[in-house]
C-alpha cells in the first residue's frame, strides 16, 4: 500500500506517473470540473488525438450503466473491442468492471461522481473518477469473499496495476484512480 492509498508494483512510482498539474495525492479536493451544461451526451469530450475521454456525470441518474457505455465506446474506438483474443476480451472486461466498481463507491459514499476520464496510451489504460466526497476508499480488510457488499477496492487492487487518490489543496472532493495494462 502507498501513502496514496494505491498499491504500487516494485519499483513503480506512487503517484502512478500522471498526476495532473497542481494536484497531490491524499491532500483535499478534485481536479477543477468542466462548465455544466444540460445532458451527459453533450458533455462527452475526446481530446486531440483520440487517447483521453471524458464525460462529465454530475446530476446525472444512472450513472453506472452510462460510464460503463461510455467506457465501452472509448473500447471500440482505441481498438481493444472487438476483442480478438480470449486475452484481449478478458482485459476490456476488466476495464468495464473497474470503471463500475469506480463509479459505483462514488454513488455509496461521496454524493454521486463529477466525471469520468479514461485515457490509454499502448501500454496502459487509466480510469479517473472525481467526485466530492470527503472519504479514503481502501479494500476493507480482512477481506470477507463469502459476504455480500464491500468487495469494490478489492476487485480493484486485485485488477489493475496500480490504483490510488489524487486531491487538490483547497478543493472539495477528489479523484479515484485506476490503471490497467494494455493487452498485447
Amino acid at each position: 500500500m502507498t501513502p496514496d492509498g494505491g498499491s504500487s508494483p516494485a519499483g513503480a512510482a506512487p503517484d502512478g506517473g500522471g498526476s495532473p498539474a497542481g494536484a497531490a495525492p491524499d491532500s483535499g479536493g478534485s481536479p477543477a470540473g468542466a462548465a455544466p451544461v444540460d445532458s451527459a451526451a453533450a458533455r462527452a469530450s475526446v481530446s486531440v488525438g483520440g487517447q483521453v475521454r471524458a464525460l462529465n456525470l454530475a446530476g446525472e441518474s444512472g450513472v453506472v450503466p452510462l460510464a460503463r457505455d461510455f467506457a465501452r465506446q472509448a473500447l471500440y474506438a482505441w481498438g481493444w473491442l472487438p476483442a480478438a483474443s480470449a486475452d484481449r476480451r478478458a482485459a476490456a472486461e476488466d476495464v468495464l468492471l473497474v470503471v463500475s466498481e469506480l463509479v459505483t463507491n462514488a454513488c455509496l459514499h461521496a454524493e454521486g461522481p463529477d466525471e469520468l476520464r479514461v485515457s490509454c496510451d499502448n501500454k496502459v489504460l487509466r480510469i479517473e473518477v472525481s467526485d466530492r466526497g470527503s472519504g479514503q476508499p481502501a479494500p476493507r480488510t480482512p477481506h470477507r469473499a463469502g459476504r455480500p457488499g464491500g468487495h469494490g477496492m478489492f476487485i480493484v487492487q486485485r485488477l489493475c496495476l496500480d490504483w490510488g487518490v489524487l486531491r487538490t489543496p483547497g478543493v472539495a472532493g477528489k479523484t479515484v484512480w485506476a490503471e490497467l495494462g494494455a493487452p498485447a
